[in-house]
């Protein structure tokens, strides 16, 4: 089961969250403050980070952006824990390549489920027919090394901007609805809210550069690819 490292300075909830994690088959390390949590994510690499926004000596968002910014850390997966739900908390942590968040209070039970959820669709396909590179026009997305280029061009990605862009460019013209993507690429329950689907597609198509008009709202609906050949 993957490792999951918890940063949080209050130890009480630390624990039950430990306690859960590790009753549910995870592995587990805890950190109290952002500077434990970067030797930590150093000497032990997690498959994921669930990470406080408030910390005694720095904040969460602090620690995301140095996660991001170091290539063995780069692709670590980020849930963002935090007592503020204000939509601008949130979008500063998408911003720094957070891939969710969860806002205090929540059901510990949930916070696990939503964590598998996030995990397993982390995963890297196996098949050759789903790692083949992707291309459309100015874009290419090379899943099998996990990397993505606009007019060949790295732009890097958080692991579950990588997912998003997947999942619409195998899906190249047709319309995903919000609750297809939360369900499909987030394998969360349709009933969360879907401003996180928009508040990543905003940054997703931010990072597409010149090739940004291929990706668009349909109005009331949801969002496509379109190949811009056709």
């Amino acid at each position: 089961m993957a490792h999951v490292l918890i940063v949080d300075d209050e130890p009480d909830l630390a624990q039950l969250i430990d306690f859960n994690l590790r009753d549910s088959g995870f592995s587990t390390q805890l950190a109290g403050t952002g500077e434990a949590a970067l030797v930590a994510a150093r000497e032990k690499p997690p498959e994921l980070v669930l990470l406080d926004l408030m910390l005694p000596d720095m904040s969460g968002i602090d620690v995301c952006r140095q996660l991001r910014a170091q290539a063995p850390s780069r692709e670590i997966l980020i849930v963002m824990l935090t007592a503020k739900g204000e939509e601008a908390d949130r979008i500063r942590g998408f911003e720094v390549g957070a891939d969710d968040y969860v806002v205090k209070p929540f059901s510990v039970r949930e916070l696990v489920l939503r964590l598998k959820a996030i995990l397993r669709r982390g995963g890297t396909p196996q098949t050759t027919a789903e790692t083949a590179p992707l291309a459309l026009g100015a874009l290419k997305l090379d899943l099998s090394a996990h990397r993505f280029y606009v007019e060949d061009k790295e732009v890097p990605l958080t692991a579950l901007e990588f997912r998003l862009l997947g999942h619409l460019m195998t899906r190249t013209g047709r319309v995903q609805t919000r609750e297809q993507l939360l369900e499909e690429v987030w394998g969360l329950s349709s009933s969360l809210e879907t401003r996180t689907i928009d508040t990543h597609v905003m940054r997703l198509r931010d990072k597409l550069g010149p090739a940004r008009t291929l990706l668009e709202t349909v109005r009331g609906v949801g969002y496509r690819i379109v190949d811009p050949a056709h």
